[in-house]
């Protein structure tokens, strides 16, 4: 029989902390003795993970606004998991799958923004990686048969989810099939749900690599599957537990993916996601059925991130805060398109905003985008105004990003940065085109109410804002 296979997939990812203002990074006195949070995460995890060299072996996808900031502050780490790339890369591809951009949760985002926040996540892994995604890490591994339909459109050819979000009653250690229609399909991965939760929570059963995979790992391996085929194993847990959350964590992941040549044979094989959800000639994965509107992290669906979840303690919050973002995203919606229409020369304004990561990744600069949408004859007043609404548009995707809503309180500072993209978003609008966006805003806002410390949404955007030195909100 083909040796039994494990991988084991890392999902790295921070949000963005930049003042959408200013395009700079605050610094903040609670990640002492670093600069930021991202500075003291990079050094306990981005940058060991990338030295050790287990990257080429493990599986991983890294964020696109956690590539954008590495770029920026970190270029040889990020160089290194690009190598890393490269060098774990074989017939069916590198270690390295795509994530969609904001980290929103695509079963609560209308058609046209899963579509953006996929399109923006392949182009990100396409600069940073040299190669088109042949996967992709769905934010919470939140999904829903829409959302699969839209990346496999774009060319996605599998993803990987939690086990309870399989619509079976027993699943076999491999990849299966997600049939879409009009001939469409997705490859899955479903992770070990046991042994992800024992390497991302019991320390003690991952103080020992060696004995984890011969005791944990190669029993489950044993015997191949009933048609004969290997039996393959997926293990999955944050990327940041590999040294931040768990000192010394990266030394685990580098023994579990690369093991000294002078241990004993484990009997198994540790191979990349890409190579497991690549069907082989002639055989097909198994069909099966997803359970929609699921994640990995909420195991009442999606509902931690939109409504009151059990999960957490009091999210009555939650709800009204999407609701007036929902609200504020569709006005700048309807503005976006009053004002395309215009704008002579521009033939589709969403397109638009999808090529519009060429322009928030720096490959092009903001007056040439315009000018390309618009043609090089256009007047530079019709180039300015269409470069406001897109950047408007990127922080209002970007208010959505998942953070805000999966802690138990939204004086949380994850809250407090959809916020200030909110507040970037209202005001470009209302200053292009003299609308009041803003106090509507606010008045939405006030209908929600903080657990914690009892002041309203409208008081905690004031502060939001005022953390970075804006101006409160017109009454």
């Amino acid at each position: 029989m083909t040796r039994g296979r494990l991988v084991v997939h890392a999902h790295f990812y921070q949000p963005t902390r930049i003042d959408p203002f200013t395009g700079e990074l605050p610094p903040d006195p609670t990640a002492a003795p670093y600069r930021d949070w991202n500075e003291r995460i990079t050094a306990e995890c981005y940058r060991p993970n990338a030295e050790h060299g287990a990257l080429a072996r493990a599986s991983w996808d890294l964020g696109p606004t956690l590539s954008h900031y590495l770029a920026d502050a970190a270029p040889d780490v990020l160089a290194k998991f690009a190598d890393a790339d490269r060098r774990g890369g074989g017939r069916d591809g590198g270690p390295a799958i795509a994530q969609a951009f904001h980290h929103s949760i695509l079963p609560y985002s209308p058609l046209h923004d899963r579509r953006t926040e996929i399109r923006w996540g392949l182009r990100d892994f396409e600069v940073r990686f040299g190669r088109p995604a042949a996967a992709i890490w769905f934010p919470e591994t939140a999904i829903d048969l829409a959302t699969l339909r839209v990346a496999a459109e774009m060319g996605v050819r599998g993803t990987v989810l939690a086990p309870w979000q399989a619509d079976a009653p027993h699943l076999e250690a491999r990849a299966y099939r997600v049939d879409l229609g009009e001939g469409r399909h997705l490859a899955v991965a479903f992770y070990d749900g046991e042994l992800s939760a024992s390497v991302s929570f019991n320390a003690a059963l991952t103080s020992n690599a060696e004995a984890f995979a011969h005791e944990r790992i190669a029993p489950r391996l044993h015997a191949a599957l009933p048609d004969g085929s290997p039996p393959t194993i997926v293990i999955a847990s944050d990327g940041e537990l590999y040294g931040h959350h768990q000192q010394f964590r990266d030394l685990f992941l580098r023994a579990l993916v690369d093991p000294d040549p002078g241990m004993p044979d484990r009997g198994f094989d540790v191979v990349t996601l890409a190579s497991l959800l690549e069907e082989p000639e002639g055989r097909p994965h198994p069909q099966i059925r997803i359970r929609e509107r699921t994640s990995w992290s909420c195991h009442h669906g999606v509902l931690r991130w939109g409504a009151d979840c059990p999960d957490v303690h009091d999210g009555r919050w939650k709800s009204p805060l999407r609701g007036a973002l929902d609200r504020l995203a569709g006005a700048i919606d309807t503005v976006t398109e009053a004002l395309a229409a215009e704008l002579p020369g521009l033939e589709d304004v969403w397109a638009a905003r999808d090529g519009y990561v060429d322009v928030v990744l720096g490959l092009v600069g903001v007056d040439d985008y315009a000018a390309a949408c618009l043609g090089p004859r256009s007047p530079a007043d019709h180039r300015r105004r269409l470069a406001a609404i897109l950047e408007a548009q990127r922080w209002r995707l970007a208010m959505f990003a998942s953070d805000g809503w999966f802690w138990d309180d939204p004086t949380r500072p994850e809250t407090a940065q959809n916020l200030r993209a909110a507040a970037r978003a209202v005001r470009i609008v209302d200053g292009l085109v003299g609308t009041r966006l803003e106090p509507r805003l606010v008045a939405d806002l006030s209908t929600l109410r903080s657990p914690a410390l009892g002041i309203d949404g409208a008081a905690i955007y004031r502060h939001a804002i005022a953390e970075v030195g804006q101006p409160p909100p017109a009454s």
